[in-house]
């Protein structure tokens, strides 16, 4: 039989904490390499370095993924749903491969969730991502100000990966494409949907052409 974990009254199976980790692990480990310009860069990067790009990736990149997955496990779950998140590890490969080439291409899995609910509350399910994804960023800024204040490079970088990770990953996620949770939130509500789009966009080309935010150390 396997272990069931609860946390903050949710429950989590074995199977699903075990492909939360996974997909955590492989993925700060792709952004990782992302980070220090891909494959091409990896004998510079073996040792202190590569640890030291896994650790600030584990807590951005990893950890904006990690919460938008379980938002919307939560929101599903608050209406009623059975819900799980489950690792796709062919895209795990991908992402790390596409690393490798100076690119990334992610897309680590997804929450499955079965029941009956209304469109809104689906949309409120898919949204729900790329929502904490803009809270996330906006928590990052005090440290990403802390870090140029204090010149403390670290918490610079930690911060500016945050922010600018998690303005990317909410606006990629509201494309209407596929499986992507934009698609679910414009069935929805099209307001809804180009009012989050538009702001995660403009965020997000904000930070990069405007505060010159970067994906590199």
């Amino acid at each position: 039989m396997s272990a069931t974990y609860t946390l903050g009254g949710y429950s989590f199976s074995e199977t699903e904490v075990r492909d939360l980790a996974i997909a955590w692990v492989a993925l700060s480990l792709a952004f990782a390499i992302f980070f220090g310009g891909g494959g091409a860069n990896i004998g510079a990067l073996i040792g202190l370095p590569l640890a030291v790009l896994l650790l600030v990736s584990l807590l951005t990149a990893g950890v904006a993924f990690l919460l938008h997955e379980v938002a919307h496990k939560v929101v599903a779950v608050r209406y009623g749903q059975l819900a799980e998140f489950r690792a796709d590890y062919n895209m795990l490969f991908l992402a790390l491969m596409t690393a490798l080439l100076g690119v990334i291409f992610a897309a680590p899995g997804a929450v499955l969730h079965q029941g009956y609910i209304s469109e809104r509350e689906h949309g409120h399910i898919a949204i729900a991502g790329p929502v904490v994804n803009l809270l996330l960023a906006a928590l990052f800024v005090p440290l990403y100000i802390a870090g140029l204040a204090g010149g403390v490079g670290l918490v610079e970088t930690l911060g500016r990966f945050g922010i600018i990770i998690n303005l990317f990953l909410a606006a990629f996620n509201l494309i209407p494409y596929g499986p992507l949770d934009g698609k679910t939130v414009i069935s929805w509500s099209k307001l809804v949907w180009a009012a989050s789009f538009l702001l995660s966009v403009v965020l997000t080309v904000i930070s990069v052409l405007v505060l010159g935010l970067s994906f590199r150390i």
